[in-house]
């Protein structure tokens, strides 16, 4: 977008967005405030109000969570209750056929894409409590959830957003991640693996991208307090301050206003290929958190 198009209070009025995997956690908030810019966000993932995702049942259980909460439904009310359009479209991001789908009734309805936030993430689906263990003690089932639910998702995603942002020569495509500068993610060598795949990705496709005016990078949040967390730490939004361990953590709408600083800049190209940490673009384009603080950079 350029500063032509933007209107005081919703500087992404005209920008047309897919976030996926935004149920509940980093998506949901990403794309709230993506609405609260103005976007048009169609918000994707498996569950629904009617029918949540069933891959989770072990993470509830050691979050002595009852129910799955959140769902794409709950999501675009919300994204259209902050001041945008939100609208719900289920869709399973292992499946090329469902991928292909989305993308096909975004351009029939909007005519265009202007972002693609890559977010839709399986490696929780295999999570057994276990944070720290050589890699040898950790189960394969983890290399299934993380890279063929999970880097598989952003490509295949990434695949059908490219040819109509490669025709319009404009758009970005904003892959969640986590990084620490060169520092491992010591005890987790699948999600270590995960995420600097999901970075060279980022890197990689913004290669091909950039001589076409579109725009690829990866953006690192730090500890969200996302709905399994505090769950985790028997507590809630309402009450995290109470809980001494969550006082480096920040809200997923600290990521989800960075995602709509990184939308809303008509320069966005010049920061293509790089990995982007929210702390840092909270001092560069000068947003918060929710809850008024700039959050340090998390590192391990």
């Amino acid at each position: 977008m350029n500063d032509e198009e933007k209107t005081p209070g919703r500087p992404l009025k005209d920008c047309v967005a897919v976030v996926t995997g935004a149920s509940r956690g980093a998506g949901r908030g990403i794309a709230v405030e993506l609405g609260a810019a103005g976007a048009t966000v169609y918000v994707t993932g498996r569950s629904t109000r009617e029918r949540p995702a069933d891959t989770y049942g072990q993470l509830m259980a050691l979050s002595n969570l009852a129910a799955l909460p959140g769902s794409i439904d709950e999501t675009a009310d919300e994204v259209t209750r902050m001041g945008g359009r939100g609208i719900a479209v289920r869709c399973d991001h292992t499946s090329e056929d469902d991928v292909a789908a989305l993308f096909a009734r975004v351009e029939r309805e909007a005519g265009r894409i202007d972002l693609l936030v890559n977010n839709a993430w399986g490696g929780h689906e295999t999570f057994n409590g276990v944070f720290e263990a050589p890699f040898w003690e950790h189960p394969l089932s983890n290399w299934d959830s993380m890279f063929d639910r999970g880097v598989r998702n952003h490509l295949l995603a990434s695949r059908c957003a490219a040819p109509l942002m490669v025709r319009q020569k404009k758009g970005l495509i904003a892959t969640t991640t986590f990084w620490d500068r060169g520092r491992y993610v010591r005890g987790s060598l699948f999600y270590d693996l995960a995420k600097a795949s999901m970075t060279r990705l980022a890197f990689g496709m913004a290669q091909d991208l950039k001589p076409h005016g579109v725009a690829s990078v990866a953006v690192s949040p730090g500890w969200m307090r996302t709905e399994f967390v505090l769950a985790a730490y028997k507590t809630d939004e309402a009450h995290w301050q109470e809980r001494s361990e969550l006082a480096r953590t920040e809200s997923p709408h600290y990521l989800g206003r960075a995602i709509a600083a990184l939308a809303g800049d008509p320069h966005v190209i010049d920061k293509s290929g790089e990995v982007l940490r929210v702390a840092d673009l909270a001092r560069e384009y000068g947003f918060t958190d929710i809850d008024g603080r700039q959050v340090a950079a998390f590192e391990m």
